[in-house]
């Protein structure tokens, strides 16, 4: 496989630096990635050169930026193989994205006695948001099983559909055991009780292909910053009839048509969903960001990314301190992980020492962890911007671990 990574690394300031008097190594991907030279630079260029708001003004700033923000639109559509920009809308984060399509369908779609399910695999914000739907609506909320390795029981999930289901609600990749669901599957299994599905890609869409279509889920939501973009912005995907069907989410800004103190009206989509001013930087960034990932290629990052999952996991089964939580047969570059006698915390601040950045906790999956028996997992997570070699260093800094409390 022709993958230049060291060339890829020179795209990327923060990485050429030290910590602790150490090279730095970034294992911390899956709460938010680096963002490439191009990136920086494009927003830098927004705000020294094209700052201005957008749609409303006649300017030749504000035209630029109007401009630059609805190319983002077209972009990020391409970027997901979406039909069309208007079932874009951009949000603060992923988040935001499953907020917005739980509060709308317990607006105007769920009625008590409907089932919402989610995965066991879940993070809390495609938990929470549900939950506070059911409270609105008299729903009731199903949690499909999972087995020891992290992987969703496929036939429990069949028994859990019927025709009370209304919305499944599900990872496509798992932020705190790296499974990757057979989320095209299960989407086709809950179109055969006329649910409609919310996929959380906030972990899929730096390190894999995505098409909406192919998939055909109702709808996909993401995080910039977790796709080498700018913090502060998400994307949901929605299919067009669902979305002009749905109430907005919030009131204001580009969001009307025309305002009376009798009656409002709202404007297109994908505007109807951008109450106040969005976020137009943000957007810049990160249509440069998905544009440097096709430059790279997804199958490209996907390919490289499992020889780095498979070269860890190979030098961690050295370790026989060192046990796995989640051993998904399909699996992103995610990696959690206990250290025999040692708190999770413990092992995140002697790692930082010898210059290795990874997270430790619960990720945002409490529910998860306890299914597990754990409290908290030591969590790597890799790019394709990662190295074999930053690998053997954070092995190394794993066995200082065993130095220190012994």
């Amino acid at each position: 496989m022709l993958f230049d990574v060291e060339k890829i690394r020179q795209d990327f300031p923060i990485l050429h630096q030290h910590v602790q008097g150490k090279p730095l190594v970034y294992f911390d991907n899956a709460a938010t990635t680096q963002k490439p030279a191009c990136v920086i630079e494009a927003l830098q260029h927004y705000y020294a050169c094209d700052n201005a708001n957008v749609h409303r003004g006649v300017h030749t700033l504000s035209e630029r930026s109007t401009k630059s923000y609805e190319n983002a639109l077209k972009t990020t559509q391409h970027f997901l193989g979406a039909g069309s920009e208007k079932e874009i809308i951009f949000t603060k984060g992923t988040t935001e994205g499953i907020n917005l399509v739980a509060y709308c369908l317990a607006k105007n779609y769920l009625k008590e006695g409907d089932e919402i399910l989610v995965s066991c695999l879940e993070h809390h914000a495609n938990i929470v948001p549900w939950q506070l739907a059911c409270e609105q609506t008299g729903c009731r909320l199903k949690v499909i099983p999972i087995n020891d390795q992290g992987e969703i029981l496929q036939e429990e999930y069949e028994k859990l559909l019927s025709s009370k289901t209304k919305v499944v609600a599900i990872a496509h990749v798992s932020n705190a055991l790296g499974t990757i669901n057979p989320i095209e599957k299960m989407i086709a299994l809950a179109h055969q009780v006329g649910a409609i599905c919310v996929i959380d890609g906030a972990q899929a869409v730096a390190h894999q292909k995505i098409n909406v279509q192919t998939l055909d889920c109702d709808f996909y939501v993401f995080s910039g910053h977790k796709t080498l973009g700018p913090t502060g912005i998400g994307v949901l995907y929605g299919k067009y009839d669902l979305l002009k069907k749905m109430p907005p989410y919030q009131g204001g800004g580009d969001m009307i048509r025309e305002v009376s103190f009798e009656k409002t009206t709202y404007n297109d989509l994908p505007y109807k969903f951008e109450a106040g001013t969005p976020p137009i930087s943000a957007a810049i960034g990160l249509a440069v960001a998905l544009h440097y990932l096709e430059s790279i290629g997804l199958a490209a990052i996907a390919e490289y990314e499992q020889i780095l999952l498979d070269y860890m996991l190979v030098q961690l089964a050295k370790m026989p301190e060192i046990k796995l939580i989640g051993q998904a047969k399909h699996r992103g570059a995610i990696v959690s992980f206990l250290y025999e006698g040692v708190h999770a915390h413990d092992v995140g601040s002697i790692l930082d020492h010898e210059g290795v950045a990874i997270r430790n906790g619960h990720h945002c999956a409490m529910p998860l962890m306890k299914r597990l028996g754990v409290s908290a997992t030591s969590r790597a997570s890799l790019a394709f911007y990662n190295t074999q070699e930053e690998i053997d260093q954070f092995i190394r800094a794993l066995k200082k671990v065993k130095e220190v409390f012994n």
